[in-house]
């Protein structure tokens, strides 16, 4: 393989930083290999970042090859891989993952315990990344954050009593839905008639809030469908990606709602999840100092890349010119009607003998196609959602360019495999070999839950096989039988699954002479994956002339034609669903079909009585298509308007997600400092707490701009006395308001200070505990931020304030110092203690907080009918919240550390209690 021209511009729109907008079929995988390997020449680590696994270890493999020849190293990482694994993998140059598992790997980093649990390159993770399907990523999958959760089941009874109270409501009498928000309103009538239900004064009640329970009770009822947004597997309610018709069994819907859904389904209800760490893919991604992308369709969405990303969309010209023709959309008063239409062309072009695609917007809608054409007795291939056509994706792709092909398969975005036209060979040649050697291998029938149904091929010419193929597939067969009978233990149907494809791998690196020479050496039987292999290579040839005579055929007769069977609620998707036509020049064609009943059109509230009244004057008949532009431009306007729309909930969930960004990255570099830093930065971090703690107790008692003598000095003692406890000796303890008092009156008429065991006139003398260069420096630095601090109320007794700050100070600090001294404990043991309680605290507020700006979020809307903007009111709210929480940090860091101290023996419990 060599880079064309083109693919060196895609390289070099790359290296730059940009998104590079090349079409199907381009070679994007072979593009990224360029960059890839230029920004990892550097060491810092580069990262492909992939939609889902298949794709992430497919481009590794293939690409990886170029970066190990050019002396790189080259990680992939998967799901369920160990940290041992992952940490090796993200030490490689180049690092290959899906965009999912890198961001729960960075999560997962930062609530980490122990330095040697991180898997990450830290301190500096993130270096460069090359986002695939950049549209689908950032936009797409933006909306929805990466959570990891804790579990709570203490609601868990509420659910299903919840579900049958939205089976009693009626939409209209008891309720009011906004398809567009996805916005259910309760009527005076529904809220009286749901408190009688339940037996409840006010559903709005704090101490039972059974309104939270009713309304996602209502949502799952009206706008998450079966087989739309979710299916059922396993007794579980599993989300249905909407962007690629995957199955997304990791991920569960958020505040109550996937709990609403299985208990609308009858299912068990699982736990409640409370979040620990949470963040959307544009923040994660925007901690890359420099990011590109690429896609098939961005420019669309350009405006969005830069204004968000400052990232350019520069469109890369295809290497032959594209000969696609696109067809008008055709506009249909009813559903029925488009149904009928969809079946009549897919019929019309299976007679000509072209495939075709179908695409189509969920799991319900592909059946109720494929149901369609089974009555009319024409074969086909599903792939959607349902493990029975997912797990066979590959094969179902393969061949979706062959012939009389017929495919109908639920949203194409990353589905990363080109539709070949007159089939793939490599696939095709795979299929054969398992059809004709796995029957003498095992016994085992394959659980179609895993391995899915076998494709039809139904209508498709066979592949004609040469006399050395069947010949070598003969001998190949024979091997398996005479192994599997040799063998006492039955093969199972994945090791003889696996010994295929490993086979095909062996016959990929060593090559058709290597392989005659190896068989050539061996006197009697020599091994089955040989034979395999050999078996592969010669089949493998015999497809290729096959493709290549059928393709020709297929170009002859138009090429691939795609079908998509309503728009979506953006140009870009449909753009992803014509670019599988018409890849490297071939022809092809592509038709929209849509009906003015199609949800989209419900949802955005479109006029669909004007259009009625406008295709009846053209024709009577409700079912016919029509092509008219007066329709078509209103509808292409109203998929404007939806790409607006959503653009405006994107761009408010980043800035609101901006105020949480913000307070995230102070966290997590504290807790890297915390968790990475040496034991002298750890103690600094608890010296610092202890000063911040006292100086709270400081300011809030007394006041630079008013003379001493109104000073609550009394209030004062007992605040840092209380806070002090048995760390403090009795003498300190007997000290009275008076003395203080007096002691302040003296140091009016300091004239200099002297830090060294500095002392107040009349108080106690802090333990000589500050001894040593690196403690002495660590006390002037503190003195020196007392004096700089400017967010402490100035006046004309400022300097006697910041002596006061000083000395509690340095008494707290010293005596905590001394105190730990005379335990004689190692130095590694108490620098253990330091670290799992600043980590513990710190983790246990910040997940009160999320908890916290995740409510306020939702509370802030409410205010904008009080004309006020609620961006706003939640940055003010939210910094508050944020200011509380580190301020409570650090006092209950200090608090534990001192009861620990004070009396360790008994203390040990703080290790064996659970976070929080």
């Amino acid at each position: 393989m060599r880079h064309f021209d083109v693919q060196i511009i895609g390289g070099a729109v790359l290296h730059d930083g940009c998104i590079a907008e090349m079409k199907t079929g381009e070679g994007k995988t072979l593009v990224s290999t360029l960059a890839a390997y230029l920004n990892a020449l550097t060491g810092d680590g580069v990262h492909v970042v992939t939609v889902n696994d298949y794709l992430a270890q497919r481009d590794a493999e293939w690409m990886g090859r170029v970066h190990r020849f050019l002396g790189l190293t080259v990680g992939l990482i998967q799901a369920g891989m160990k940290s041992d694994e992952r940490r090796a993998n993200y030490r490689c140059d180049i690092t290959y993952t899906n965009n999912s598992e890198l961001g729960f790997d960075y999560l997962r980093d930062n609530l980490s315990r122990k330095k040697e649990q991180l898997v990450m390159r830290w301190p500096r993770p993130f270096h460069f990344a090359i986002v695939d399907e950049v549209d689908s990523v950032l936009i797409d999958e933006g909306r929805n954050p990466l959570l990891i959760s804790g579990e709570d089941n203490r609601e868990a009874a509420r659910y299903p009593v919840a579900a049958k109270v939205a089976d009693l409501l009626m939409e209209g009498a008891h309720y009011t839905v906004e398809l567009k928000g996805n916005n259910i309103d309760l009527t005076e009538d529904g809220v009286s008639y749901a408190e009688m239900i339940l037996g409840t004064n006010d559903l709005w009640d704090e101490n039972d809030p059974w309104a939270r329970f009713v309304m996602n009770a209502l949502k799952a009822k009206e706008f998450y469908r079966r087989d739309v947004q979710y299916i059922i597997r396993n007794g579980k309610a599993l989300i249905i990606n909407e962007l690629t018709g995957r199955v997304e069994s990791k991920r569960r819907w958020s505040d109550g709602i996937h709990q609403a859904i299985e208990a609308k389904e009858g299912l068990k209800i699982q736990a409640d999840s409370v979040i620990v760490a949470q963040i959307t893919y544009q923040s994660l991604f925007k901690l890359y100092p420099k990011l590109s992308g690429m896609t098939g369709t961005a420019k669309t969405e350009e405006k969005e890349f830069l204004k968000m990303f400052k990232m350019p969309v520069i469109e890369v010209p295809t290497n032959l010119p594209n000969i696609r023709v696109d067809l008008p959309i055709q506009a249909f008063a009813t559903l029925r009607g488009k149904w009928q239409y969809v079946r009549e062309e897919v019929e019309s072009m299976f007679q000509l003998g072209r495939p075709v695609l179908v695409g189509t917007t969920s799991v319900e809608s592909s059946e109720y196609l494929s149901d369609l054409l089974k009555c009319r007795n024409i074969p086909h291939n599903v792939l959607n959602a349902r493990p029975k056509y997912a797990a066979r994706e590959a094969e179902i792709i393969a061949q979706a360019g062959r012939k009389h092909a017929i495919t109908i398969s639920t949203n194409m975005a990353g589905r990363g495999t080109d539709i070949i036209l007159g089939g793939n060979p490599k696939m095709l040649a795979k299929e054969i070999l398992e059809d004709n050697i796995r029957p003498f291998l095992t016994h085992d029938i394959p659980d179609v839950e895993t391995e899915g149904e076998s494709t039809s091929h139904k209508g498709l010419s066979k592949i004609k096989l040469g006399p050395s193929s069947l010949a070598l597939l003969t001998k190949a067969a024979i091997m398996a039988k005479y192994v599997q009978k040799s063998e006492r233990n039955e093969w199972s149907f994945q090791k003889a699954k696996s010994t295929i494809a490993e086979s095909i791998e062996m016959s990929n690196t060593i090559g058709m002479e290597k392989l005659q020479e190896r068989v050539a050496e061996v006197t009697e039987m020599y091994p089955l994956c040989d034979a395999i292999a050999l078996a592969y290579i010669t089949v493998l040839t015999d497809c290729e002339i096959h493709c290549l005579t059928e393709g020709a055929e297929v170009k002859a007769l138009g090429g691939l034609h795609v079908i998509g069977t309503s728009l979506h609620e953006s140009r870009r998707i449909d753009n992803q669903l014509r670019g599988r036509a018409g890849r490297q020049g071939d022809p092809g064609s592509t038709r929209f079909m849509v009906s003015l009943q199609d949800e989209m059109f419900r949802k955005f509230n479109l006029d669909t009585e004007w259009a009625v009244r406008l295709i009846s004057r053209i024709t009577n008949d409700e079912d016919i298509a029509i092509e008219s532009n007066a329709v078509v431009k209103q509808l292409l306007g109203l998929q404007i308007n939806a790409e607006k729309y959503y653009f405006g909930i994107r761009k408010s969930l980043v800035e609101f997600d901006e105020v949480l960004e913000v307070q995230r990255k102070h966290v997590y570099s504290l807790r890297q400092v915390i968790l990475s830093g040496d034991s002298e930065s750890c103690s600094e971090q608890i010296f610092q707490y202890m000063q911040a703690v006292v100086d709270e107790v400081i300011l809030g008692n007394v006041d630079a701009q008013k003379p001493p003598k109104t000073w609550n000095l009394a209030k004062l003692l007992d605040e840092f006395i209380s806070l002090g406890g048995n760390f403090l000796t009795e003498t300190f303890k007997e000290i009275q308001e008076e003395d203080l008092q007096l002691s302040v009156e003296q140091i009016l008429e300091y004239a200099s200070l002297e830090t060294d065991n500095f002392s107040l006139p009349n108080m106690p003398v802090p333990p000589n505990a500050f001894r040593g260069i690196r403690k002495k420096i660590s006390s002037v630095k503190r003195w020196f931020a007392i004096c700089v601090d400017d967010s402490s109320k100035k006046g004309r007794y400022t300097n006697t304030v910041n002596l006061l700050r000083k000395y509690f100070g340095d008494f707290l600090i010293a005596t905590y110092l001394d105190v730990l001294q005379e335990s004689r404990y190692h130095d590694a043991y108490i620098r253990g203690i330091e670290r799992e309680v600043l980590l513990k605290t710190l983790d246990a507020l910040w997940k009160d907080h999320l908890v916290n700006m995740n409510k306020l979020s939702s509370a802030v809307n409410v205010r904008s009918f009080g004309h006020r903007n609620p961006l706003e009111e939640y940055k003010i709210d939210g910094c508050r919240f944020f200011i509380s929480m580190l301020n409570t940090t650090r006092r209950l860091t200090v608090e534990s550390l001192l009861h620990y101290w004070s009396s360790p023996m008994e203390s040990e419990e703080i290790f064996n209690t659970a976070d929080g």
